[in-house]
């Protein structure tokens, strides 16, 4: 061995002994969890460390280094006899008390051979005997080491498992990396030193796992790998696996030789990376290897919280996939399920196709499982599986249910329901994975609850569409609830016109006054028939540039005769929607007439106020209460007058606020109520800073 070697052997011995006699001095002083076993831990520390210092002085095959090394192995087969009573299993340690006794004799006989060895004159042929009688003992020990850590582990109860993990896992590389060390020896019939240099690492990792299960918290530590690294790390050995078996086959024809082994060689290699261009990329292994993989390296099949969070990133996902399509790719991505069709329940009961995914050759019928399956779901809740459901295995009647379309199409694998609060939404048909498998507990369960929560989401979806409809609805109720307020105050107006008629027909003024009012009203007809299109629109239909001042007059002038008075009228542009704003002033005055008692005046005032136009409508009614204000004037159907349609108010706010003005209310209980509107004027406000729903498009 090169001095390189014998520096590194000595440095890395010398600081693995720092840290086995620092975990000794700290294991001595302390209560730990292995409980019978600390005392003989520390011992076995102790030798360790020992052993360490004794190569890093000596050598690493020197009779010192020999000798400690079978103190070491002697105590820490001590340290396994004592785990095994650590959950009472003293008492059945004697099927292997044989076992520890014999490896404790070849320690034993190595310490003899070690310590009588120097007093004898040996010939090489005998020392070399000598040495492999040695090696195989220390084979006998590694493996009956391995031996005894395999039945301590697996024999042990769940809760005591957690204290023997890391003890057993430190002992394991321990004796596995002394095992091949040793063979190494054997077959080369001499000492490896540069893997014995090494063995100084092996020591730090041995203290580094027992740290974790020496403390409390840590001795719960649990190392467990996800899917996706295990299932990366097998495909890493595959194709390590692959590469070695086509060095070693080249290498053969190599060494075959002939005047053909080059071609050969290339002809392998032509062959062999065809086969895993063809081979590797299969679905049908991928699903092999992944089935194969779950049954023997975890205890669970599926990997829960992956699963979870892809679902819910399915779900959720969007991008222009309707829902219905979503919910069924969530559930095939749970099973592998290359396609799968979503059957919902019709207006009749019946489950009819509401969606597929990849799975266009599916033939469904119009009704694809009658109100009895509907039923049956509803009752048992129950996963079928359609493979058995063929085999006529029947388990909770499912065979009664499934239809004869189901049962003809091969690649129909199992019907998951959707239920909520007991009652079936619907459920999806999951199509056979590339690497069919027999369902089990675990894939029920798991689909249970997927389904569950997939018809929560379905549910949730079918309330929203309820509420959107309800909401077209209710704006089409408001449309019409508008109307038949202007047309009330039409049909007013034609009943008292009607009225005077009676008395007054043969009055040349009367008549003049009765063709302005129907043409008024004729008028107000056809402004109402062109504002039912606008109701719930944002365009900017009928805006244009007028005096305010000038509107307020008119409106007045509509109420001659009823007490409705203009006290201050000043001229002020505004660049809004004239017949909205004229119809928001006729129903705030007609509000404010009804509102008091006969022959109560209703003032109109306009003013310039800043940069707004100010119309204020004030009457001497009975008034409002704040409260009345606060929660029910401007909402509709709610009115203080008898046979009131509560309408008047709230269109009119609407009406303003869709021209980007506001409508304030002050009132006072026994003394009137004003309504104040506030509009810009049409010099302050820009194309830009209009309301989006007055701006034009450009």
């Amino acid at each position: 061995m090169t001095q390189g070697w014998s520096i590194l052997a000595g440095l890395v011995h010398l600081i693995g002994a720092c840290a086995a006699a620092t975990l000794a001095a700290w294991l001595a002083g302390s209560r730990t969890a292995t409980g019978r076993a600390r005392l003989a831990m520390v011992m076995a520390l102790a030798a360790s460390a020992t052993w360490a210092l004794a190569i890093a002085a000596t050598g690493v095959d020197t009779p010192a280094a020999h000798l400690t090394e079978s103190v070491r192995n002697l105590g820490w087969l001590f340290v396994i006899y004592r785990l095994f009573s650590t959950d009472g299993r003293h008492t059945l340690v004697r099927p292997i008390r044989p076992v520890m006794l014999s490896l404790a004799a070849i320690e034993l006989f190595q310490i003899l051979l070690i310590l009588l060895t120097p007093g004898f004159e040996l010939s090489e042929q005998a020392r070399t005997t000598l040495f492999h009688i040695t090696v195989m003992f220390r084979l006998m020990l590694s493996i009956g080491g391995l031996v005894l850590l395999h039945n301590l582990f697996l024999g042990a109860s769940v809760q005591s498992r957690a204290i023997l993990r890391w003890p057993t896992a430190a002992l394991a590389i321990l004796w596995l990396y002394d095992l091949n060390l040793y063979t190494v020896a054997y077959l080369d019939s001499e000492w490896p030193r540069q893997l014995a240099a090494l063995r100084g690492i092996v020591l730090l990792a041995v203290v580094a796992t027992l740290i974790p299960g020496l403390t409390r918290r840590g001795a719960q530590l649990r190392i467990s790998p996800s899917r996706d690294v295990a299932f990366e790390f097998a495909s890493l050995l595959g194709i390590g696996l692959y590469l070695l078996g086509m060095i070693l086959l080249a290498r053969w024809l190599a060494y075959v030789g002939g005047e053909f082994a080059r071609l050969f060689q290339f002809g392998f290699l032509i062959a062999g990376v065809a086969a895993a261009m063809l081979i590797l990329p299969s679905r049908r292994l991928r699903g092999w290897l992944k089935v194969t993989m779950v049954k023997h390296l975890f205890q669970h099949r599926y990997d829960y919280r992956a699963e979870w969070l892809r679902f819910n990133r399915t779900i959720g996902g969007g991008g222009g996939v309707p829902l219905s399509e979503r919910a069924v790719r969530s559930v095939c991505d749970i099973t592998d399920s290359p396609a799968g069709l979503l059957l919902t329940a019709d207006d009749h009961g019946d489950l009819v196709l509401a969606a597929r995914w990849q799975w266009p050759t599916a033939d469904v019928p119009a009704i694809a499982l009658g109100a009895e399956a509907v039923r049956f779901f509803e009752r048992e809740g129950h996963i079928v599986d359609l493979d058995a459901v063929r085999e006529a295995i029947d388990r909770k009647g499912e065979c009664a249910i499934v239809p004869e379309w189901l049962r003809a199409d091969p690649r129909a694998w199992a019907i998951v329901p959707l239920l909520h609060f007991e009652r079936l939404l619907g459920v999806v048909v999951l199509a056979r994975p590339e690497m069919t498998r027999t369902l089990d507990w675990e894939d029920f369960d798991l689909l249970r609850v997927v389904g569950q929560q997939l018809a929560s989401y379905l549910s949730e979806n079918e309330g929203q569409d309820a509420l959107a409809e309800a909401a077209r609805f209710d704006e089409f109720n408001r449309r019409i609830a508008f109307v038949m307020h202007d047309i009330k105050n039409l049909a007013s107006q034609f009943t008292l016109l009607a009225r005077n008629a009676e008395h007054h027909a043969e009055n040349p003024e009367f008549r003049a006054d009765m063709l302005v009012t129907l043409r008024n009203s004729a008028d107000k007809l056809n402004a109402l028939i062109a504002r039912l299109s606008r109701y719930g629109k944002a365009g900017s239909e009928g805006i244009s540039q007028f005096d305010a001042g000038k509107l307020v007059r008119l409106v007045a002038a509509q109420f001659t005769g009823q007490n409705v008075f203009v006290t201050e009228c000043q001229p002020g542009e505004v660049q809004v929607n004239r017949e909205a704003l004229e119809q928001s002033l006729l129903h705030l005055v007609q509000n404010g007439i009804d509102a008091g008692v006969d022959g109560s005046p209703v003032f109109i005032t306009h003013v310039v106020d800043g940069l707004h136009s100010r119309i204020e409508v004030a009457d001497s009614g009975c008034g409002m209460s704040p409260e009345f204000i606060r929660t029910r004037l401007f909402k509709p159907f709610v009115s203080s007058k008898p046979g009131g349609f509560g309408i008047g108010a709230c269109e009119a706010r609407e009406l303003i606020r869709a021209m980007g003005g506001r409508l304030d209310v002050e009132s006072r209980e026994g003394l009137g109520s004003r309504f104040i509107i506030r509009l810009p004027l049409a010099g302050t406000v820009s194309g830009t800073d209009r309301p989006h729903h007055q701006q034009k498009v450009a």
